[in-house]
């Protein structure tokens, strides 16, 4: 399942017209799925304002409007001018049905229950003005249900609709995934409109993680297994007061499946690990010191300070399969790591991402799939960048993480997240699966809790239940 942007949904638009699927068909199945969800969304309204833009989105309001009037509602209809094509013949058809189209600039709301947001779908390349940005904000002063067709109207500019559900045609875009623009999307509901699957393809674009996907990734254990068959897992950190990152990453690695998990962090420091944890307590941090362990993969830099580098240069001696956080992050690491060629996992915020780009904080929190892209294609790694939501990307291309939720807002969230994708790199998975998994069931497990003054800690215990629920096909995505 690919994530679209608007160039690219023209251009299965498109693709579909070549393969001789009718445009007109598309808007009839696209305006009849966004009524079905209105009303089955908002039942108790009786009178729906159904607002018209000018181009194809506009079309789709229209049918919109002529099925919630078979549906029994009322419906006043407020447009522009100068429909062409599709949506002048879906004009006709509901001015055919006695419906009167109204001055969308006389637009008034009083009289209705609910609104259908048409005015503008994906592609605006400036804000709305005048007649346009003055519907938005009567509309969302009036604090009725909405329901947008594809995407609220105005986004990803200001003003734009704040609604309450927003229905997306053939495919998800961008700012039905990323903050601050999901926020003004409310619940999405993602709709097929009946465009042939030859349409739908299309190399290079971002794939979304999907429950059934993620199902298909998650070890299998066989019934003789024992801890030293799924994966052992070694977590280098820790200095001064930092104690409770490595603690928490070794506690993820354990509640994501390793079979045994090491900690190794300075002697001088007070370790509180969980009692299943074996200790390793180090004088100096050397690539002989470590070999001392025996780990199928390795997370470093949690909590490690000022000596996060030193320790991540001391764990590429092992060759291992490795997650790269927090204070193992600096670019002279990355090279060193890249020149050996290994399967690496980096697990940074903007902020850290930023010591490795060209780029300040801002714009890598603007664009994160271009970022990642580019800390992938820089360094030859898989990246997990953290964010609403986190993007992962390698050398293969890119995907956008589907759970997790604004609770997991807290200290030590990123330091489970690098523990349980050790653990998954650690039970034989390659560095993109084992991001994208991990990435995965950690937001799943903050999404079962989901209330703000969550712990990581508690996400980390509720990481089996989980995974239980993934592996038996209880979970469903949120566009569902």
């Amino acid at each position: 399942m690919r994530l679209y942007s608007a160039e690219a949904m023209r251009a299965t638009d498109a693709r579909a017209l070549e393969l001789g699927y009718p445009s007109l068909l598309l808007m009839e199945a696209a305006g009849r799925a966004v009524a079905e969800e209105a009303r089955q969304r908002y039942p108790q309204a009786r009178c729906a304002a159904v607002l018209v833009g000018p181009g194809n989105n506009g079309g789709d309001g229209m049918v919109t409007a002529r099925w919630l009037l078979s549906m029994g509602l009322s419906v006043r209809v407020f447009a522009t001018d100068g429909h062409r094509w599709d949506a002048a013949q879906a004009k006709a058809a509901l001015i055919a049905h006695g419906v009167k189209l109204e001055a969308l600039s006389g637009l008034e709301l009083e009289s209705c229950e609910l609104v259908i947001d048409a005015l503008f779908g994906t592609g605006l390349k400036r804000s709305l003005a005048g007649v346009y940005a003055e519907v938005v904000n009567k509309v969302n002063a009036a604090a009725l249900p909405v329901v947008s067709v594809d995407l609220p109207s105005g986004l990803p500019y200001t003003p734009h609709v704040r609604a309450g559900c927003t229905v997306s045609l053939g495919g998800l875009k961008y700012e039905h995934l990323f903050y601050p623009y999901r926020e003004a999307c409310g619940r999405v509901r993602l709709v097929e409109i009946g465009l042939p699957a030859g349409a739908l393809e299309s190399a290079g674009l971002p794939v979304l993680s999907t429950p059934q996907e993620m199902r298909g990734l998650l070890p299998r254990r066989a019934g003789n297994a024992h801890k030293g068959s799924v994966g052992r897992v070694l977590v280098v950190g820790g200095f001064g007061t930092y104690t409770g990152a490595p603690v928490l990453a070794a506690l993820g690695a354990y509640r994501g499946g390793a079979g045994l998990v090491h900690l190794a962090y300075p002697e001088d420091v007070a370790i509180a690990a969980p009692l299943e944890v074996v200790r390793r307590p180090f004088h100096e941090i050397t690539t002989a010191v470590l070999r001392e362990v025996d780990a199928e993969a390795v997370a470093v830099g949690m909590g490690a300070g000022p000596r996060g580098q030193e320790a991540a240069l001391a764990v590429l001696g092992l060759g291992r399969p490795t997650v790269l956080d927090a204070d193992a992050l600096h670019p002279e690491v990355l090279e060193a790591y890249a020149k050996q060629s290994l399967p690496i996992v980096i697990t940074p915020h903007p902020k850290e991402a930023s010591r490795l780009l060209p780029l300040d904080t801002a714009a890598i929190a603007e664009d994160p799939l271009a970022a990642a892209g580019m800390l992938a294609e820089r360094y030859g790694v898989t990246v997990v960048l953290k964010g609403g939501p986190s993007v992962v990307a390698s050398a293969g291309g890119a995907a956008v993480n589907t759970t997790g939720n604004p609770a997991m807002a807290a200290g030590g969230m990123g330091d489970v997240l690098s523990g349980v994708i050790a653990a998954f790199l650690a039970a034989g998975l390659p560095p993109f699966e084992a991001a994208r998994l991990g990435v995965y069931l950690h937001g799943l497990a903050g999404d079962r809790l989901g209330e703000v003054g969550l712990l990581a800690h508690e996400v980390a215990n509720a990481l089996p239940e989980a995974r239980a629920a993934l592996s038996n096909g209880e979970v469903q995505p949120y566009w569902v």
